[in-house]
């Protein structure tokens, strides 16, 4: 089974690519994004590489036998002692093996370790098994706003957890 074979490994920047790539395919295939999906996830990226604090922000790529199967990081947010979770993707072919559970919880105790007190992540309504997957964790649902995002009509949607 790919979850029980699948380990999490530091994001290292040569991931970029094949990051940006991975949500901008699966993104437009599955939501119908437009390229400016890509556009942002590329921005985000190179700025946590830019600007990571090393000591309280942490990126992992979940990989089996050295093929990527998906990514989660944990970053400053805009609010003291609350980190921000992004850019949680778990290819289709690793879902409902446990890896993303591990991936959540693998990032929630970095937040923890690192003496945030929450943290906070922003999505859509239509990622269903992940917003299920975060109530089951204890996140609770505290924004959700209709958007015209992406080339698309979405839900976002804000959830949020205090340690």
């Amino acid at each position: 089974m790919v979850g029980e074979n699948a380990g999490l490994r530091p994001f290292v920047a040569s991931d970029i690519d094949w990051l940006v790539d991975a949500h901008a395919q699966l993104y437009a295939r599955d939501e119908g994004f437009d390229q400016s999906f890509g556009v942002l996830v590329r921005e985000i990226l190179e700025e946590f590489v830019a600007k990571q604090e090393i000591d309280v922000e942490a990126g992992w790529v979940a990989q089996a036998k050295g093929v990527p199967l998906g990514s989660i990081f944990c970053v400053r947010s805009d609010v003291p002692d609350v980190a921000k979770l992004r850019l949680f993707l778990l290819l289709p072919t690793a879902r409902g093996t446990g890896l993303g559970r591990r991936m959540l919880e693998t990032c929630m105790r970095f937040a923890r370790d690192r003496g945030y007190h929450g943290m906070q992540l922003w999505t859509h309504e239509s990622h269903r098994a992940a917003c299920a997957l975060y109530a089951a964790n204890g996140w609770s649902l505290t924004r959700s706003e209709p958007v015209h995002s992406f080339g698309v009509d979405l839900v976002e949607q804000t959830w949020e957890i205090t340690f």
